[in-house]
């Protein structure tokens, strides 16, 4: 009987390689050379929305028109999985209007190959100014 626990998990080599490009890739809207597999799909929910893509210039393109506005990725954790890794992270950037905003994801990857084959990725939605000064008022992290 297989569990859970008796399947090795993705090489820790591999999934911080596979992470440092996922960083670049949310920072520069531009895929590294071999991160993602050709046909890589991607299944993108957010608050109130789902999209989906299917191959990697699809997925390019969909990170270009929902992220115009370069940013950094503040902070971010990745662990490995027996069929990829589950990759943590929150992104700031600061639009053409000058307005800073952050949000927050949860992303799981699939890896084929050494490559990133697909994706289900969890975002909180973009917060604005207002939105994070609001949050700050209300509650107060225990955990940045």
């Amino acid at each position: 009987m297989m569990t859970a626990s008796s399947v090795a998990a993705l090489d820790a080599d591999l999934t911080q390689r596979l992470s440092q490009g996922i960083v670049a890739f949310l920072e520069t809207n531009t895929l590294p050379e071999g991160l993602m597999q050709p046909d890589v799909f991607c299944d993108l929910t957010l608050p109130q929305w789902r999209i989906q893509t299917t191959n990697a210039e699809d997925l390019e393109d969909l990170r270009r028109k929902s992220h115009p506005d370069l940013g950094e990725v503040a902070r971010w954790s990745a662990e490995p999985t027996s069929s990829g890794f589950v990759f943590e992270f929150e992104e700031r950037w600061t639009d053409a209007r000058g307005e800073n905003w952050y949000c927050r994801e949860l992303l799981r990857a699939t890896v084929r190959d050494g490559r990133i084959a697909s994706l289900s990725i969890y975002c909180t939605g973009d917060w604005d100014t207002a939105k994070q000064a609001e949050h700050a008022r209300a509650v107060k992290l225990v955990r940045p």
